[in-house]
């Protein structure tokens, strides 16, 4: 049997991109999504570079030790462990629940799941019982594969189906390890369909149960060729992304964007975030590309950071939107520029700002290719400000899923267009800038408030670290914003702290715009660590119908002479 090489459609287009990686306009103009009837990433474009011009894939650094993994080690050790779960009787279209944290199993796993053309639920190692019940009844799943010291949690949950454990052995359990005495040959079974499906994740659930999202062995794979050109890739970049496994950012830039360059996809696996740590890793690994979420960008801003010399070419953010402060401060220090992206675990990167291109601060960016974006009213309406929507039809993009699982069934995105929930407005540029989400805009005294504008204005003070504002009801006015508060450390929470940030913030926002609650508190946030603004509008509903002040809360008036 002749290996095929590259899909010649998918490399086209990855070398399309890569040629006009600073050139937005011919990038948008001549982008065309590859369209395979088949296609299987593992099998069709990983096992080929491992073939065909192999290099390092991945690296792991932990507490005392880096592990390193070309690409060719990662495709045989797949093999293996496919081989082996095929022994178990996993195949194709079985679901699977993956638990495992930033450990080398995780990516072996995957790609071999992908071979054997089972669907990877990918799930983080956070879970609570009741949230590991929801999505092992939900998702069906046929076996799990989890780090032995999880296996407590699932013997709790009374799981019944094939088990295999990661990191040691456990009674009753398959143990992955074994998988090495398996032949690293592997032949699949037949052809994989590009529009099968791969991956099955749970949302973040920020306002509700969360939804099942499904992906195809295309939308995920080749759709992050979008992804790809906003991080700026280019073959042989080390590329570090913080992100958790189990939600769908460390698949966008821990597995398949980096992978589609040809770069080397560096991951730390350490019990828990570190500033200093993360900094001396950028040096130590000559990292040339990071990719971190808002909160992260955050607390690195927190220290000296023009004290590492980095040989960073790319920074950028991504999960939420990121404040201008943070931006402001990071090219203050390294000369360069956090671009912000946008897109969601149901799509791969929809917005960004592009290498080359001057950003707007406190914008999104522009479109991605293979992204036709439309802002739509609550009527259907085209608007300069209005919920981000993705037009179909024709201009369908690769990078979407096949729709929303609901037992047996799946909800298709069919129509003409796919609304994100996400509201923006633009620019004549076709620049956008993120409002927030349709659920968190509200209005106070006629006003619309954007809480992402009200917050980015707060992390500008010296003591405030988060921020989460949302309606706080008032008979006169509708609604007042309020202001939740993470200090900084060393910050007091008092009194003549909050009197500071609220003086701030009168001074930088119009008078219809002015935060007139302000309560310190560690801000509640889901598992993936996006903020839950849902908890807090329903705790303030909650104490202005009691009349009853938070422990640690000051509002306006406090603060009014005589």
């Amino acid at each position: 049997m002749t290996d095929p090489g590259f899909d010649p459609a998918l490399l086209r287009a990855r070398d399309f991109l890569l040629a006009h990686r600073t050139d937005y306009a011919a990038a948008r103009a001549g982008f065309r999504w590859p369209a395979p009837a088949h296609f299987n990433f593992a099998l069709d474009w990983f096992d080929v570079i491992a073939r065909e011009r192999d290099r390092e894939a991945l690296r792991i650094v932990g507490p005392g030790a880096t592990v390193s993994r070309t690409y060719a080690d990662l495709a045989a050790a797949s093999n293996r462990l496919a081989n082996r779960l095929r022994e178990a009787g996993v195949g194709r279209g079985d679901t699977v629940l993956l638990m495992l944290g930033n450990v080398e199993p995780l990516w072996v796993a995957m790609l071999a799941l992908m071979k054997l053309g089972a669907v990877t639920i990918p799930a983080t190692t956070l879970l609570s019982a009741d949230d590991l019940r929801d999505r092992l009844g939900r998702g069906g799943v046929r076996l799990v594969i989890a780090g032995a010291e999880h296996a407590p949690l699932f013997e709790a949950v009374g799981y019944a189906g094939v088990r295999m454990s990661a990191g040691g052995r456990v009674p009753d359990w398959l143990a992955l390890e074994d998988s090495a005495e398996a032949t690293d040959r592997f032949e699949p079974d037949g052809p994989t369909r590009a529009d099968d499906p791969m991956l099955l994740y749970f949302t973040s659930g920020t306002t509700a149960l969360p939804k099942l999202v499904l992906h195809s062995h295309a939308s995920y794979p080749i759709g992050h060729l979008s992804t790809l050109y906003w991080l700026g890739l280019q073959p042989g970049d080390v590329h570090l992304n913080i992100s958790s496994p189990g939600w769908a950012k460390h698949a966008w830039s821990s597995v398949f964007a980096p992978w589609l360059a040809e770069a080397t996809a560096l991951v730390l696996n350490h019990p828990r975030f570190d500033a200093v740590t993360t900094l001396d890793v950028l040096v130590e690994h000559g990292v040339t590309s990071f990719c971190a979420p808002p909160t992260v960008w955050r607390m690195l801003i927190q220290e000296d950071l023009a004290a590492w010399k980095t040989r960073l070419r790319e920074a950028v953010g991504a999960g939420e939107p990121l404040n201008p402060e943070v931006i402001d401060r990071v090219r203050a220090a390294w000369g360069l520029t956090v671009r912000d992206g946008y897109g969601q675990t149901e799509t791969t990167a929809q917005i960004g700002n592009t290498p080359g291109q001057p950003v707007t601060a406190g914008a999104m960016g522009r479109a991605l290719p293979g992204y036709r974006i439309v802002l739509l009213d609550p009527e259907g309406r085209e608007a300069d400000e209005g919920e981000i929507s993705l037009v179909l039809g024709d201009d369908r993009p690769a990078g979407l899923m096949l729709g929303y699982r609901e037992g047996d069934a799946i909800a298709p995105c069919d129509g003409p267009v796919y609304r994100t929930g996400d509201v923006a407005s633009h620019d004549d540029r076709g620049v956008f800038t993120y409002v927030g989400r349709a659920d968190d805009v509200f209005k106070a005294s006629d006003y619309r408030i954007s809480p992402f504008e009200l917050e980015s204005v707060l992390i500008e003070h010296a003591a405030v670290v988060e921020a989460a504002v949302v309606p706080s009801p008032d008979p006169t006015r509708l609604a007042q914003p309020k202001a939740y508060v993470t200090l900084a450390p060393g910050a007091a929470a008092d009194a003549a702290t909050a009197a500071s940030i609220l003086a701030h913030a009168r001074v930088a926002l119009g008078p219809y715009k002015r935060i007139r609650r302000i309560e310190f508190m560690d801000l509640p946030k889901t598992i993936s660590g996006k903020i839950r603004r849902v908890e807090l509008r329903a705790l303030e509903a909650e104490r202005r119908a009691a009349d009853q002040r938070g422990p640690l809360e000051w509002i306006e008036e406090d603060f009014r002479e005589g």
